[in-house]
């Protein structure tokens, strides 16, 4: 049975689709749902997000920039709603722009270029995995 995702921002659909199981990183730890889970809501962290696609589909991957995730489970099956502050696909980021906002933002110390830098480095990390 499959889990009905949908990824979204103010701005826009990311993505949306069928997939076995759903991994976020939420405020207080990564969380994996599967079809027939309970009933949830989490906030979310800045980082990761992996879609792990039915059968032979692979897995679509993402940073999301906070926000929350909910899981609801009604007679249609189980439903991801991750409603995200921002979010890319791992193939939209732009690793020299990550890059350089890490490069700026190193050894400031107020929150907002704290938050900047959390997530310019989820941005690079993801998709330095790519290249991997």
């Amino acid at each position: 049975m499959a889990v009905d995702v949908h990824v979204v921002t103010p701005q826009r659909e990311v993505w949306s689709g069928a997939a076995e199981m759903v991994i976020a990183r939420g405020v207080a730890g990564e969380v994996g749902v599967l079809a027939g889970h309970a009933p949830l809501l989490i906030q979310l962290a800045i980082g990761p997000l992996r879609i792990q696609q039915e059968a032979a589909g692979g897995e679509v991957r993402a940073v999301v920039d906070g926000g929350f995730l909910h899981v609801s489970t009604g007679s249609e099956g189980t439903r991801v709603d991750v409603m995200a502050v921002d979010a890319e696909l791992q193939e939209e980021i732009d690793l020299e722009a990550a890059t350089r906002t890490q490069q700026e933002l190193a050894g400031r110390d107020d929150d907002e270029s704290k938050q900047a830098l959390a997530r310019a480095a989820a941005r690079v990390d993801l998709r330095s995995r790519d290249r991997s």
